[in-house]
């Protein structure tokens, strides 16, 4: 097998973040390419990861276990919109789509020309690909199965998690109905200061 160069302080960077999250792992020392597997809390149960390190950069590549009928050309069209529609305005990284085989995988890359990356930047980049996995896998599975379209896809999926942060957020308040627990939260999430709500108008308060 030929060899990559690669840079060693690079990876060897993300092969102490990965035993510090205590994750098993394969590492080809000639071509600079870990590898290992990740289950996630979602109707997509398994992903495959892969990074590439070079030598002033690197990419992580989290590849779906399922993907579009290469055969289907209606699914593969159906999947190519859905991969535009749900990587618009994604930060970190984006959704990829061979439109050869069908397989679907999540790209994000970091560039560490100035320097080596910190423990957070790479955490980051390993985490972000599965999240997007477990934020958009019922739409990826409902084009799969021919349940929906794209827009109705992405869309499901993004109010999903939207309201899930937005519970998280709120936490206990939301259940036990303490309101004032619920604005509190609200104004320290939005950093509105109590001194800057005017009660000039009270009686249009009221």
């Amino acid at each position: 097998m030929s060899e990559r160069e690669y840079s060693q302080e690079i990876a060897e960077a993300i092969r102490s973040d990965l035993d510090e999250l205590g994750w098993s792992y394969s590492f080809d020392e000639n071509r600079g390419i870990f590898r290992f597997g990740v289950t996630l809390q979602s109707k997509i149960k398994n992903v495959q990861y892969v990074i590439y390190v070079n030598e002033s950069e690197y990419t992580v590549y989290v590849i779906s276990p399922i993907g579009a009928d290469e055969n289907d050309k209606k699914m593969l069209r159906v999947m190519a919109e859905f991969v535009c529609r749900a990587n618009y305005g994604l930060k970190n990284g984006c959704f990829e789509l061979d439109m050869n085989d069908g397989e679907l995988r999540y790209k994000s890359y970091v560039d560490c020309e100035g320097g080596i990356p910190s423990s957070a930047v790479i955490e980051n980049s390993i985490h972000c690909p599965a999240a997007m996995f477990r934020r958009y896998s019922d739409g990826i599975l409902a084009i799969i199965f021919g349940a929906t379209n794209a827009k109705a896809a992405v869309d499901k999926c993004e109010r999903s998690t939207e309201g899930g942060e937005l519970r998280e957020l709120l936490g206990d308040d939301l259940e036990e109905g303490d309101v004032d627990g619920m604005l509190s939260r609200l104004r320290d999430r939005l950093g509105i200061d109590e001194e800057d709500l005017s009660d000039e108008d009270d009686e249009d308060d009221e």
